[in-house]
């Protein structure tokens, strides 16, 4: 659940910090009070592309936190396979500087944008006035479906499947192209392959020409030292080899006398050893540079540039190149035998599709089920929310065509009132009754989403005080098993609220700024009088937001 939310430099919002319970929480507050902000602060918090006027004005930075207690087993099996540890309390923090950029932070590690919006996914759920709009369109109807029927993995498997006939597909129309341009095809593919193969380019190549180039460029220098450091060492009677030997020679001769000479000698000696294989070392340092370096140097740079030249034109490095001469082998093989590859391709092409063809199968019979059960609990929903005459039914029509989802076309399908005929949800003309199914078959969905807070922003718009208490009992409901912050214009949702807070807006030296309170139940009984109108606060709306609250009591 949401327990804490921070708020810095947003809007009207210059600090804020609300302590959130379980339950259904409402926030109520005049218009313009910023409760909308404290709304675009929690999806920019939850990876939503911010609004341009978001910032508070005359800041650099605005900041959101929030910090996520008892999250669900979902969240913590996606946390492990990201390699973030979730145990305990997750905060997460996201600031928006004044340039537009962001930065999205979790338990103090930076993590990207994309990782965000897929953790945000299974700890808050938003359920604005643009999910009523959302909900005509056909794909997010299909989405709310196959959710409903389980089907993640199914699809999953059947759109990796889809995505290898596409392929098949592509290069088969790449096949039967016509004969010119295979022609034209097949000359550039016998070019490339001729270039990469002249060159004889061998893996690790370039690498041993740079080392070898930067030691022909000091040639002179190697020789020089090599010989002097062959001469110093052994290549001469004064050198060291030589006087390690002659002073060995020496101790030999009183060794009869001195009993550590003997040893001392054999020192001397190993020392010998050890100088002459340096020397021999030294000395092929310099005999590495055959003939004149010049020469060689200009060879090296030749072949160097000539590397370059095909990585410009095939690949990055010297692997890539030989991966593009590998590939293009393989367009040029399937140029030469077209009608075997073609033949392999239909065959490849017709295996898939009788595989997609199953499970599309089974997609379907699944999504019938599916739409059956979930269409019966939405009008069950919808009968409670004022609307018992309503039909509303999930068409699941089989097409002909496979597409990336099946062959399904779906479609939700609805009658407000007795004799009219069943219309795709798109038709239906009252923004009060859309939201209602909104909420019915967000209602039903709820236990499915597996996240702990559900954010609903004036779910009452267009819609009568006792449908609107209906909604509140509905919200409640599904508070006792999912936290539930609900902002509202409504006192029929707002007095059956677990926890209710509200939003006020007040000026200092010019500026506005907003703040939240929790109410105890005399400030509730006031706000929710507020909220059922009139220029003034009087008795009878006092009584009347004290009972409202009282007959809450039962439902929460």
């Amino acid at each position: 659940m949401l327990n804490s939310l921070h708020i810095e430099n947003m809007a009207v919002i210059a600090s804020l910090d609300v302590d959130l319970t379980q339950g259904l929480c409402a926030v109520t507050g005049e218009t313009g009070s910023g409760k909308s902000v404290m709304i675009d602060c929690i999806l920019f918090l939850l990876g939503g592309k911010p609004s341009r006027d978001l910032l508070r004005s005359g800041t650099e930075k605005g900041l959101v936190s929030a910090l996520f207690t008892d999250v669900g087993s979902e969240c913590l099996a996606y946390l492990e396979e990201i390699g973030l540890d979730g145990e305990g309390e997750i905060l997460l923090q996201r600031t928006l500087s004044a340039d537009g950029k962001t930065q999205a932070r979790f338990n103090g590690r930076v993590i990207p944008q994309a990782i965000l919006r897929e953790l945000s996914g299974y700890l808050v759920s938003v359920h604005g006035q643009n999910d009523h709009q959302q909900l005509m369109q056909r794909g997010a109807q299909e989405r709310i479906l196959d959710k409903a029927a389980e089907l993640s993995e199914l699809l999953a498997r059947y759109r990796a499947r889809y995505s290898e006939r596409s392929a098949a597909l592509s290069a088969l129309a790449e096949l039967d192209r016509d004969g010119a341009e295979k022609e034209r095809q097949r000359d550039i593919l016998k070019f490339q392959i001729g270039e990469i193969d002249a060159a004889k380019l061998k893996t690790g190549e370039e690498e041993e020409l740079l080392s070898k180039r930067e030691r022909l460029r000091y040639a002179e220098k190697i020789t020089t030292v090599s010989s002097f450091v062959y001469r110093a060492l052994y290549g001469s009677e004064k050198g060291a080899s030589s006087l390690l030997d002659r002073a060995a020679s020496a101790l030999s001769q009183i060794a009869s006398v001195v009993s550590d000479a003997d040893h001392a000698a054999r020192r001397l000696l190993e020392m010998r050893y050890e100088l002459e294989d340096i020397a021999s070392t030294v000395e092929a340092f310099g005999e590495e540079i055959d003939g004149d370096p010049t020469k060689a140097l200009d060879r090296v740079e030749g072949r160097l540039d000539l590397i370059s030249s095909l990585c410009r034109k095939y690949g990055a490095d010297i692997g890539e190149v030989l991966a593009f001469r590998e590939n293009a082998a393989a367009k040029l093989h399937a140029l030469d035998h077209g009608e075997e590859e073609r033949e392999r391709l239909l065959s490849v092409i017709a295996e898939h599709e009788r595989e997609l063809a199953v499970m599309a199968d089974t997609l379907h019979e699944r999504r019938e089920r599916a739409a059956a059960a979930l269409g019966s609990a939405v009008r069950e929903e919808l009968a409670f929310l004022d609307m018992p005459a309503v039909r509303f039914e999930i068409a699941v029509k089989k097409g002909a065509t496979l597409t990336p989802n099946g062959w399904d076309d779906i479609s939700f399908c609805i009658a407000t009132n007795p004799g009219e005929p069943m219309l795709p949800l798109a038709r239906i003309a009252s923004g009060g009754e859309l939201a209602r199914v909104t909420l019915a078959i967000k209602s039903v969905l709820n236990e499915m989403d597996g996240v702990g807070t559900a954010v609903f922003d004036e779910v009452d718009t267009g819609i009568s005080g006792k449908t609107s208490r209906k909604i509140g009992i509905k919200l409640s409901s599904i508070g006792k098993a999912t936290q539930v912050i609900c902002v509202t214009h409504s006192a029929q949702i707002a007095s059956l609220a677990h926890t209710h807070y509200r939003i006020a807006k007040h000026e200092e030296a010019g500026r506005a700024f907003a703040t939240v309170t929790p109410l105890d139940l005399e400030g509730r009984v006031a706000e929710v009088a507020r909220i059922l109108g009139g220029l003034k606060l009087t008795a009878a709306q006092l009584t009347a937001a004290r009972e409202m609250i009282e007959e809450g009591v039962a439902y929460r």
